[in-house]
């Protein structure tokens, strides 16, 4: 088990009451980037178990689309071609209070070096009907709502 999966259940509440102190909603953004067989892309943190889909949040300043750009250029190495398409938007209030999360569908991109400095332990394209099994649930179904056609939730 890596140092930072050790200690993030004790530094993310710390995260967390930071965020809320200092700002009054929260705003992130993944990326549903799939490749030319199909498969989409996941991440494994460092920090975190399980698989999720690319994405980060936005930093004051910046918009949503320039986020996921960068995120995914930061996390795996994604050079965004043309515009990433908005697909929904998610309230993420049952994680944590204030916090929404936008989704959007990346289909033209280049690999370019990352830089994600020790965030992102693996990085992998799969299949959408064969994804790991601890894949998280609301990557899942973002999934299943972009590339299967199922209607959005306005939940994360």
């Amino acid at each position: 088990m890596s140092w930072r999966r050790a200690v993030e259940p004790f530094t993310r509440p710390l995260f967390f009451l930071w965020s809320r102190l200092t700002r009054g909603k929260t705003l992130g953004v993944r990326g549903v980037v799939t490749d030319e067989a199909g498969r989409v892309l996941l991440v494994e943190h460092t920090y975190l178990k399980g698989w999720y889909l690319p994405g980060g949040g936005v930093d004051a300043g910046e918009t949503c689309e320039a986020a996921l750009v960068r995120e995914l250029r930061e996390e795996v190495g994604v050079a965004v071609q043309g515009r990433p398409r908005l697909i929904s938007i998610h309230s993420a209030e049952k994680l944590f209070k204030g916090d929404h999360v936008l989704v959007y569908r990346v289909d033209r991109w280049t690999r370019v070096a990352s830089d994600a400095e020790g965030e992102i332990l693996r990085a992998e394209f799969f299949s959408p009907e064969a994804l790991p099994p601890d894949v998280t649930r609301s990557s899942r179904e973002r999934i299943r709502e972009v590339l299967a056609g199922a209607e959005a939730s306005s939940d994360w």
